[in-house]
């Protein structure tokens, strides 16, 4: 059994400002990926519950990883870093758990989320601007943040489904 991060699952706020609004609401979605995934074992975590999908729990964990640092380092602080799991920029190339683990697989999603905390804290504005070369876009670090509460709401969806295929656990 596999226990990570400590998990502390607080409601967003709701009375605040913009930004404090929109950390909320990220990091909810984000203990809600460790909830669902909490306590499994690498097993587990690597059980595809939907054939032919090769989509597990471990798979999330692994792109969401690569989405962290894609958005923050790379897009919003501009780092010369490599993927995560992918020298061709794949994202695609997380959801393949063959030889994978869980505590590596945790270690770089956590490792990811406090590097994009970190980040998100130096800009002074949402209203920042930023280049994202790979789509031949401009976005603001409020876009940013929105795009990554939905890629976690969405895949959240999914976590839900597969965890209950785990081990029968359903709930927030």
């Amino acid at each position: 059994m596999i226990r990570h991060m400590s998990i502390e699952r607080l409601m967003p706020p709701t009375t605040t400002t913009e930004r404090e609004t929109l950390r909320g609401y990220l990091d909810f979605q984000r203990a809600t990926l460790a909830l669902k995934c909490d306590g499994l074992d690498d097993e587990q975590l690597r059980q595809q519950a939907s054939p032919p999908s090769t989509l597990s729990l471990l798979g999330l964990l692994r792109h969401m990883a690569e989405v962290e640092r894609v958005w923050f380092r790379l897009v919003v602080n501009r780092e010369d870093v490599p993927r995560v799991w992918s020298d061709t920029g794949d994202f695609q190339a997380a959801f393949n758990t063959d030889g994978a683990t869980a505590h590596e697989a945790y270690a770089a999603w956590e490792r990811e989320i406090e590097h994009a905390r970190r980040i998100e804290a130096t800009v002074d504005s949402l209203d920042n601007v930023y280049r994202y070369e790979r789509r031949d876009m401009d976005i603001s670090l409020r876009a940013v943040m929105m795009h990554m509460i939905g890629e976690y709401a969405r895949h959240n969806g999914h976590a839900d489904l597969l965890r209950e295929a785990v081990d029968g656990t359903v709930g927030p």
